[in-house]
């Protein structure tokens, strides 16, 4: 056993980075030798998968403040093992040499959206982590190519040295729809609304959604999403205003299946993005796409989506409904959590034998 996975992602709710982490790691469990990698996990853990052939390694010490996981008792446990730590969100152990996911370097594309004491901390951490582990690291994985290339260019390292592990959508795939969503919110009608998803990031761009509502009062959207303390975009007490916006929260993913599949049309303007699961989760569920022409999003979703401008609300959704996209099956064979965990085996297996 040479590997181990930082498992503090089982800490978090499954959104965005910590969803790839789980379903990766699931699909991983299945196709490598029993104990070939261990995961360490959190003391106050939400959710423990029941691996058969991870090993599953219980701290005593909970994931709270996170640098002091990563760097305390983490790090000690993969210098005092001598293990190649495998971390899926963006950081990893100082003194070590470890195999980093760095999703996107948001936080050092996008200063201006760090205006709060708590804000700027965060993303000092996040940039002096991003270097570390460019620097540093035995392997960089990004999750697209457009990310890859920012992380390339940015850090001055080789853009072929780092690898790109696509994300999935099979969580959703064998749940069923739960209805009782437009029961708590009456207001949403099947097939009327336009749909939104996202952690509320100011990157989420609910300035268009306000902005766009606004001028169309006889469009209706539905947002959901979970606000992440200090990065909450400013726009979502404006969009409270709006009587033609209902905030549903952070639902559940049966939830999240059924609006999707009952919009009018999915709508992501988001300026960045690593990936950007979301559009997939939609397009999987049979809903089309409206989304942002900027970051990786063009790259992944090509002619799949209808597109718009980040920055302007000048455009019309019931005109971009009406363009003809290329049918998206194709995506869903190029992008799976099954192939993430088939290529992250792949890797490993290669290190192990240039080492």
């Amino acid at each position: 056993m040479n590997y181990v996975i930082n498992g503090d992602f089982l800490c978090r709710n499954l959104t965005g980075i910590e969803r790839f982490a789980y379903e990766t790691c699931t699909r991983l469990d299945r196709i490598i030798s029993k104990d070939y990698i261990s995961i360490l996990i959190p003391q106050n853990a939400k959710n423990i998968p029941n691996f058969q052939n991870i090993k599953i390694i219980k701290s005593n010490k909970s994931c709270k403040i996170f640098p002091l996981w990563e760097h305390i008792t983490l790090g000690h446990y993969v210098r005092k093992n001598k293990l190649t730590c495998i971390d899926f969100a963006n950081v990893t152990p100082l003194f070590t040499h470890g195999i980093v996911f760095i999703h996107d370097i948001y936080a050092k594309l996008y200063h201006q959206d760090f205006t709060s004491k708590k804000d700027r901390i965060l993303r000092a951490y996040m940039c002096f982590m991003y270097k570390y582990a460019a620097k540093n690291a035995k392997k960089i994985i990004s999750v697209s190519k457009t990310s890859r290339k920012e992380i390339s260019q940015t850090y001055r390292i080789p853009e072929d040295s780092i690898d790109v592990i696509y994300n999935g959508w099979e969580h959703l795939e064998n749940l069923n729809e739960d209805d009782s969503i437009f029961e708590k919110f009456p207001k949403l009608n099947k097939g009327k609304y336009f749909f939104t998803l996202g952690s509320l990031q100011k990157r989420k761009n609910l300035k268009w959604i306000c902005e766009y509502a606004a001028k169309h009062p006889e469009s209706q959207f539905a947002i959901s999403g979970k606000a992440i303390s200090g990065m909450v975009s400013s726009d979502l007490e404006t969009l409270k205003t709006l009587n033609n916006v209902v905030l549903v929260g952070y639902v559940s993913d049966s939830q999240v299946k059924s609006l999707m599949k009952n919009c009018r049309a999915f709508v992501f303007p988001s300026y960045h993005e690593g990936f950007g699961i979301p559009p997939l989760e939609a397009l999987h569920a049979g809903a089309k796409i409206i989304i942002s022409k900027a970051a990786s999003l063009p790259e992944l979703y090509g002619k799949t989506a209808s597109y718009i401008d980040p920055f302007d609300t000048n455009v019309n959704l019931e005109e971009k409904l009406k363009e003809e996209v290329e049918d998206s099956s194709k995506l869903f064979e190029k992008y799976s959590y099954q192939k993430a965990a088939e290529n992250l085996k792949e890797l490993l297996e290669a290190e192990e034998r240039n080492s």
